[in-house]
């Protein structure tokens, strides 16, 4: 009767996880599905120390504390735009906790017994690889994004065939170690191996990447993880990791299609394309129109039809209230007003959907890339705020371009085009953008928010 309990509990555990990632992936429903999956994941947790009969229940206790008082602190204080680098940091430790359970448990098993169950030792090896792997890999990321690392691609001579050698080394030692469980020292080997691995898949790929690096090693945590439940002989890891492991590929998939990237490429560490391209004075000498708040506030009164375009920078300045507020009175004059939402704007999926979430505008004004780029023609001003690579024409003009084919929104096609940017630094890619010297543009050299709010004093100043 109690293993039934305990087996059901995790049951529900399940299918908690389950109605949890369902719910994330609207907006609307998001705060309810996290709390959801939560929810299970205690359940999960009880059921487990329940379920152990001699536990030191202390050192859980203070582990406990300790994991919560940092887990509070880091999400208290890391912004939006560094997300992503706490992303890749849990990655990690996900990665790097399941490489040690699986260690851990092969030194309490194999001494005493002088060999273990085969099923044991193969899913303790794979643990093994996989999450050493994610924990170096995830760190390079956290590191390329943090800026820590240089962000640009650093491949070497013969790079795909020193993955492949690692690769194969760490197989074969653990296939080894399988077959002979006594030599225990070869589990450090194999975490080596694997560790180099991660950074020399990693270290190849440019910070435009990341964001979909960091959702395959989200996976990868996920399978780790799952491949420590056959370890652990835990059937709520089990699931939890499979879940994981199959939305974070799913979502990885997602990504490379909407950055034009190549799953296969990701999966083994191979760059994107290189920046090349017309130079910067090419594209932008004599050509680009510089505007102000008050230019741009009579561009807008007059607007029946006005479409925001948030990236990265929106999320840097912080400007998402302010745009609320502009958004609200271009709705008071009468004005139809939209969010395009590409599904990579800023630094990961749903960047911009929490962001504008956070400023309460409404869902239904929220409009994903291939819902409005058929009708972008037909808007009056198109207002883009920090982003850059996801509206560059060249994704649709230029093959050598290293967003050749990416799909973008097609902002361009605008009857007048208002970019927010501080500079025409370029984005991600390292590429000029034509649509700064667009004859339909004009820019607004300015941080967003302060921008948006002089937007607001001078429209304010013209409809009294």
């Amino acid at each position: 009767m109690r293993d039934a309990i305990i087996q059901l509990a995790y049951l529900v555990a399940a299918v908690m996880f389950i109605f949890g990632l369902k719910g994330l992936s609207r907006p609307r429903t998001a705060a309810r599905a996290n709390l959801i999956g939560a929810t299970g994941m205690l359940l999960a947790v009880v059921v487990t120390l329940f379920d152990q009969r001699i536990l030191s229940y202390e050192l859980i206790v203070i582990g406990g504390v300790i994991g919560a008082l940092v887990g509070a602190f880091l999400a208290m204080r890391v912004e939006m735009t560094g997300m992503p680098e706490m992303v890749a940091l849990l990655n990690a430790f996900g990665g790097g906790a399941s490489a040690l359970v699986a260690g851990a448990s092969l030194y309490e098993t194999v001494p005493f017994t002088g060999s273990a169950p085969l099923d044991f030792l193969i899913a303790a090896m794979i643990s093994t690889l996989i999450g050493a792997v994610t924990f170096s890999g995830s760190l390079v990321a956290a590191a390329k994004l943090r800026g820590l690392i240089n962000d640009a691609g650093k491949s070497i001579s013969g790079q795909q065939l020193l993955n492949a050698a690692l690769l194969m080394g760490a197989i074969l030692i653990s296939l080894w170690l399988v077959l002979n469980p006594t030599q225990l020292w070869l589990f450090w080997l194999v975490v080596l191996l694997s560790v180099v691995l991660g950074v020399t898949l990693v270290m190849p790929i440019g910070g435009a990447d990341m964001p979909v690096v960091i959702a395959l090693f989200n996976s990868y945590s996920g399978l780790a993880a799952s491949a420590t439940g056959f370890v652990l002989n835990n059937n709520a890891l089990i699931i939890t990791g499979s879940l994981v492991g199959a939305s974070g590929l799913i979502l990885t998939n997602i990504m490379c299609k909407a950055m034009n990237r190549s799953l296969a490429n990701v999966l083994f560490g191979v760059a994107g394309a290189s920046a090349t391209g017309p130079a910067a004075d090419e594209v932008y000498a004599g050509k680009v129109k510089s505007t102000s708040p008050d230019e741009v506030a009579m561009l807008l009164e007059g607007a029946q039809r006005v479409v925001f375009v948030p990236g990265y920078g929106m999320a840097v300045a912080q400007a998402q209230h302010a745009v609320r507020g502009l958004s609200d009175r271009l709705d008071k004059l009468g004005a139809e007003v939209e969010f395009a939402i590409h599904p990579v704007a800023g630094r990961m999926p749903g960047h911009m959907n929490v962001l504008l979430a956070e400023a309460e505008i409404p869902y239904d004004k929220l409009k994903e890339m291939d819902e409005i780029n058929p009708t972008l023609g037909q808007v009056d001003v198109a207002v883009v705020i920090g982003a850059n690579d996801v509206v560059n024409p060249l994704a649709r003009t230029d093959p050598t371009s290293p967003i050749a084919g990416m799909p973008i929104l097609d902002v361009d096609k605008a009857r007048s085009v208002v970019v927010l940017k501080r500079s025409l630094s370029p984005g991600f890619a390292k590429i000029a953008n034509p649509l700064f010297a667009a004859d339909n543009t004009l820019m607004l050299f300015m941080d967003a928010k302060q921008g948006v709010q002089e937007m607001i004093t001078a429209l304010d100043e013209l409809t009294e």
